[in-house]
């Protein structure tokens, strides 16, 4: 399987890069479902011991335009993980406290401790999209931050921090499927904004910014990955594969215990 890594430095178009990822892969879903399986069983395995062990800290960070699939993604991939060792934040628009304070300020306050899974569903990054999207600040404010970005993703990984970005790669076409579902069944009608109609009119605008993230914000410590999310069983494979390959590469283990335990019996 590709590992859908983009490389430091890398001019990417999301337009050459297939949305079905299963499909350009050859792979097929009954095949795929038990490998899943396996490997979010694996998860929860390496998520108590890095639980236990309080060491080290891992920062998943979630991308995508609106229906891209974060919240179904947290749901299937995390499911069964003790929900003691995972922090799962939403950034949703800023409050005015968090306006008076520089961008990564309720930012940093998410970061997950030792010991600790955190999720960002949607992240610092909004900083470098919607408000160059929207025009909300100017292009003097908001290009400098891919270097803000960089070098405060830089410091979390020098204190311990594993970070993983994942971009959920949706097709227009999908993204209407998905918000049409939303009008079509009343028990989804919660999840349906008017606002998402506005933001889906700059689909290429967005692109734009997105291809910009990945290019100045692809780095060694803090790699992005264009995760193909039409089909929801890759996705969700994908992630988690990637996820679990980083934490076989981490030194987990349960922390040792001085005395010999085996002495002690319960009466």
């Amino acid at each position: 399987m590709q590992n859908h890594l983009i490389p430091p430095n890398t001019t990417v178009d999301l337009s050459a890069i297939s949305t079905r990822g299963g499909e350009a892969l050859s792979l097929e879903k009954s095949t795929i479902r038990p490998q899943f399986s396996a490997l979010r069983r694996e998860l929860i395995k390496w998520q108590h011991i890095l639980y236990a062990q309080r060491q080290h800290k891992l920062l998943i960070v979630l991308q995508a335009l609106d229906a891209g699939g974060k919240d179904g993604t947290i749901r299937n991939v995390f499911k069964g993980v003790n929900p003691q060792g995972v922090t799962s934040t939403p950034f949703k628009a800023p409050t005015k406290e968090e306006l008076a304070h520089d961008y990564l300020w309720r930012i940093h306050k998410r970061v997950p401790a030792k010991g600790m899974i955190g999720i960002f569903n949607r992240s610092h990054y909004e900083d470098v999209l919607i408000v160059r999207v929207q025009n909300l600040v100017p292009e003097s404010v908001w290009r400098p931050r891919y270097e803000q970005i960089n070098q405060f993703e830089q410091y979390l990984t020098e204190t311990g921090t594993t970070i993983l970005k994942f971009y959920l790669h949706v097709s227009k076409e999908e993204q209407r499927e998905r918000l049409q579902e939303r009008i079509d069944r009343p028990e989804k009608w919660w999840k349906f904004d008017p606002a998402d109609l506005k933001q889906r009119a700059k689909w290429d605008e967005y692109q734009t910014a997105f291809q910009d993230v990945f290019q100045h914000c692809s780095t060694e410590a803090a790699p992005w990955h264009v995760i193909p999310a039409d089909q929801k069983w890759y996705r969700d494979y994908a992630i988690a594969k990637i996820i679990v390959d980083k934490m076989r590469s981490l030194d987990l283990q349960y922390p040792s215990v001085k005395e010999d335990l085996s002495q002690y019996v319960i009466e």
